[in-house]
């Protein structure tokens, strides 16, 4: 798996989960729970197999969705 992308806003966060699943798109959180700890310390990672990274990157690219790398 390779990291989309990383977020620190839990409300950012459910809306990529939900594009993502309703687009069929394979994905993993890491990091939510040490984040939650240390709020604004440790980002949310989105984690995609390599096959599915330029359709996840599309669906949120026509959502207008960023990410930080």
């Amino acid at each position: 798996m390779i990291q989309l992308g990383r977020t620190f806003d839990l409300v950012h966060l459910s809306y990529i989960r939900s594009l993502l699943s309703d687009a069929g798109v394979a994905f993993v959180v890491l990091d939510t729970g040490a984040g939650g700890i240390w709020p604004g310390a440790i980002p949310a990672r989105i984690m995609v197999e390599e096959d599915d990274e330029p359709r996840a990157r599309r669906v949120l690219a026509e959502a207008g969705v960023t990410l930080d790398d």
